[in-house]
């Protein structure tokens, strides 16, 4: 049995057994460990600066020597489950305390997680993609689900619910048997996440996508016992779909909107989102043809899904060029094992704050992966700092970068 060990900067974690699903900390960031890029306050000329970080690694509420730390996770005796980053701004004037916007890492359960990729001496060069759909549309986005009159066989596409078919669960994102559940639970303790071959069934959290721009709004109150996130409507007793979320109608909503990927490559791109909140692999996509521009969802922290009393943002992977959904939007990815789906190269945090600015962040997927992206990218628009990652440099000389856009913004992250 692995023990979970916590990678932050300047913070503090928890640690236990990786016994259960999926264990989630503080902050949306990534599955096996977070990102070094820390989320700036505007001071009254909105200026953003950059504070020296340090990596401090914790096992049960005690610090744990880096070296040891280092040496336990190449080992295979530790497993990261997630990161805090500390808040900061320039003086003068300092600013309030205040909670950042949760976070969460995704960590497949032993019990039905897919078999590690296997090892290679080559890479192979995958397949051109075939053309796929940019998964923008969508029918019946504004119409009201019919609680509890939908077959659960049936995929809720007429609602703008988005079929997922190269997962092969019945076009559903993620699933999640919760024996036990009803309206009343306050927590859900037994959590069984889903396999391929598996589809909605009698007791059963089913999640979804939306098209780009959009989010689910499908969620229960009660969530994980030890904190692991739940999403998406519920297949009851009876065989029908039930709404989980008091308050939304709908199963799809838009996100503050303005942030768009500008594609200007030759081949396609996929920038998949976690199924959050929900099992949490990056399978929601959002793929922008060569010379394509597409809206990226940009969640109002405070008024989505709150994880363990804080907000929560968007996470993207965003996975070499000339990869389509099904190479890309999943775990484990079939053409390029160690280079692409969580293992992708790159990742991309979204999210609206509190005070209205919108917090762009591109960063590496370390400690995850090495794989190195074979393109460049750039933030664009009403964004008070540049922030870039061109021919291997990130803007700055760091590693990643942040930037803010003003309310009522546009953004455009750019690949080229």
């Amino acid at each position: 049995m692995k023990n979970l060990i916590n990678y932050t900067l300047a913070a503090s974690l928890a640690a236990g057994a990786a016994a259960h699903s999926h264990n989630h900390l503080h902050r949306h960031v990534k599955k096996d460990a977070g990102s070094k890029v820390e989320k700036r306050q505007p001071d009254a000329v909105t200026e953003f600066v950059v504070g020296p970080t340090e990596t401090v690694y914790q096992l049960g509420g005690l610090v744990v020597d880096v070296e040891k730390a280092k040496a336990g996770l190449n080992n295979g005796d530790y497993v990261v489950v997630g990161e805090t980053t500390p808040t900061y701004a320039p003086p003068p004037p300092p600013p309030k305390p205040t909670k950042l916007a949760a976070e969460f890492v995704e960590k497949p359960s032993p019990s039905y997680a897919p078999p590690p990729p296997p090892a290679t001496t080559s890479q192979p060069k995958p397949p051109p993609p075939k053309p796929s759909p940019s998964y923008s549309g969508g029918t019946g986005l504004n119409a009201p689900f019919p609680s509890g009159q939908l077959r659960c066989s049936q995929f809720p596409s007429q609602y703008g619910a988005v079929p997922l078919d190269w997962l092969n669960m019945g076009g559903w994102s993620g699933l999640q048997f919760v024996p036990g559940f009803s309206a009343s639970s306050l927590s859900i303790s037994s959590i069984i996440t889903g396999i391929a071959g598996q589809s909605c069934a009698p007791g059963c959290m089913c999640s979804y996508a939306c098209p780009s721009g959009y989010q689910k709004t499908q969620w229960p109150k009660a969530q994980g016992a030890t904190k692991q996130s739940i999403g998406g409507i519920f297949c009851n007793p009876d065989g029908y779909l039930e709404l989980t979320r008091d308050g939304s109608s709908t199963l799809c909503e838009p996100g503050a909107g303005g942030v768009n990927i500008q594609n200007d490559l030759s081949e396609v791109v996929s920038t998949c989102r976690t199924d959050y909140p929900g099992t949490e692999s990056m399978v929601i996509p959002a793929i922008a043809q060569p010379g394509q521009q597409i809206a990226l969802t940009n969640p109002v922290q405070d008024a989505y899904y709150i994880w363990d009393g804080l907000p929560t943002s968007a996470q993207y992977y965003v996975n070499k060029k000339g990869l389509g959904p099904k190479d890309a939007c999943v775990w484990n990815s079939p053409s390029d094992p160690t280079g692409a789906g969580n293992w992708s190269p790159m990742n991309i945090g979204v999210g609206k704050a509190k005070d209205g600015i919108t917090y762009l962040s591109i960063f590496p997927n370390l400690p995850t992966s090495n794989a190195q992206l074979d393109f460049n990218i750039e933030i664009k628009g009403d964004v008070n700092s540049p922030c870039s990652y061109i021919n291997g440099q990130w803007s700055g000389g760091s590693n990643g970068c942040t930037t803010g856009m003003k309310p009522g913004g546009q953004a455009t992250i750019r690949y080229f």
